[in-house]
Order: C-alpha cells, then structure tokens, then sequence
C-alpha cells in the first residue's frame, strides 16, 4: 500500500508541475508568438479551403 501511494502522489506532482509549466509559458509568451500563431492559422485555413 506504501508503494502504490508513493506512485500515486508522484504522479500527481508531476501531472501538477506540467500543468503549471504549461500555463507560465502561455501566460509570459511574447506577444510576437501570439500574433505569429495566428497569423499561421489564418493562412493554413485559407490554403485548405482554396
């Protein structure tokens, strides 16, 4: 039951850790990213609808 436990509450840190990664990086991106992103979008969107 120890072990299992152990697993457990590693696995939910590291679950936790990429999470808040994941958020901090979109939080502090550049707004260079943002518009680069969607700018991609726009023409992938037009590409496959021509």
């Amino acid at each position: 039951m120890k072990f299992e436990t152990l697993m457990l509450h590693s696995l939910f840190a590291a679950c936790l850790l990429i999470c808040v990664m994941t958020v901090g990086s979109m939080l502090t991106a550049p707004q260079h990213a943002a518009h680069l992103a969607a700018a991609h979008a726009t023409a992938a969107a037009v590409h496959s609808a021509g």
